[in-house]
């Protein structure tokens, strides 16, 4: 009976190791993203980008929707980091946001957003056009 417990306690330390150095090789890189938005009541966003990791650049399409109160067109321009992936196609997801804001003219952009599989993204930019928003979003990313 001691054994077992031994054994079993052994290989509960294993995983809990393997758990913890799976995370510790993730990875991170950097991202560029420039999005389009538009809206009025439901709003829509696509645009394009591009990830950096490992030495590599592969290109990334955006797409999502905005509900909430969303009135205007906005170009967004975001740079930042992507941290906790473990190889490209992690980055793939949907990003879910509540916000709120206004732009006139230009205006300074910034936020933290996680996906499904752990990713998580660290952005900031500018964001150009007339747009009014307080809303549920989310932002779909796919790997092109």
């Amino acid at each position: 009976m001691k054994f077992a417990s031994t054994l079993r306690a052994a290989l509960v330390g294993i995983a809990a190791l393997a758990g913890l150095s799976t995370s510790a090789l993730a990875d991170g890189g950097t991202v560029v993203l420039t999005i389009y938005k538009v809206g009025w009541i439901i709003g829509g966003s696509g645009g394009s980008g591009v990830l950096n990791f490992r030495g590599r650049a592969y290109s990334l399409s955006t797409g999502g929707l905005d509900y909430g109160l969303v009135f205007g067109g906005s170009k967004t321009v975001l740079r930042g980091r992507v941290s906790n992936i473990n190889r490209p196609s992690d980055i793939a997801g949907v990003y879910g946001a509540a916000g709120a804001g206004i732009a006139v003219g230009r205006g300074a952009r910034a936020i933290v957003l996680t996906n499904q599989k752990g990713a998580v993204l660290e952005l900031s930019g500018t964001q150009v056009g007339l747009m009014a928003n307080a809303d549920l979003s989310g932002l779909a990313i796919t790997l092109r």
